[in-house]
């Protein structure tokens, strides 16, 4: 199932696009910038639904910081100006698409829809390598050093959150906030024991090992 993070600061809109996309997407809802920069930060976002209008900050300037910090979710802006100006310098900082207030959530759903399939098209399918190991988003296949590698869905959720964070220790929540969905039941080894099965697939047959474990705080992995 696709993430969407909604920033949204009214109480009632955002209750309510949670009820109305939470029938097609994990739905997770931030009320601030700070908050929504935090979320996008920890988690992989397929999709950001961002309104302009926030108590902290304005949401250009979230979407700026968002992009600054390498974030590549596609962002859809909600705003009320129809003003060509200020649309074009929203797709100048990065904004992927925008729709104006109000609209109707059928046509707040299509151009999700579209933006899901621009990201998930074989042009734009996206491979990560870190070292002799590559994963490839869109078809799921994992490989090491011409090895096809078969991982589990949870495990190949961790991986390519790992590999999407390369170099950088991932604490054990972020991973959680990234690969399972809110409220699904997790013992508190839960990512230990995942991580496990994906070093004796991904790391144990080979020489270079590839995952480092942060002692006390999280996972990294990287070919350094």
């Amino acid at each position: 199932m696709s993430k969407v993070l909604v920033v949204e600061d009214n109480k009632s809109l955002a209750k309510s696009l949670k009820d109305w996309l939470g029938k097609h997407y994990q739905v997770t809802v931030a009320a601030t910038g700070r908050q929504a920069i935090t979320e996008a930060a920890q988690t992989q976002f397929d999709i950001i639904v961002l309104d302009l209008g926030l108590p902290d900050m304005t949401g250009q300037e979230v979407c700026q910081e968002i992009r600054d910090k390498g974030i590549k979710s596609p962002i859809l802006i909600l705003t009320a100006t129809d003003r060509v100006s200020s649309r074009v310098s929203l797709l100048d900082i990065g904004a992927d698409d925008y729709l104006l207030k109000p609209f109707y959530i059928g046509e707040l759903q299509a151009r999700l829809r579209a933006l899901l399939r621009r990201g998930n098209s074989p042009a734009t399918a996206h491979i990560i390598r870190v070292g002799d190991l590559s994963l490839d988003s869109a078809r799921r296949q994992v490989e090491r050093a011409g090895t096809s590698i078969q991982l589990r869905r949870k495990e190949f959720d961790i991986l390519e959150y790992l590999m999407h964070n390369r170099g950088t220790v991932v604490t054990r929540t972020m991973i959680i906030n990234n690969s399972w969905e809110a409220g699904a039941d997790r013992w508190n080894n839960t990512v230990d024991v995942h991580i496990k099965y994906i070093r004796d697939k991904v790391d144990r047959p080979f020489k270079q090992k590839l995952i480092k474990t942060a002692y006390g705080v999280g996972y990294m992995i990287d070919d350094a």
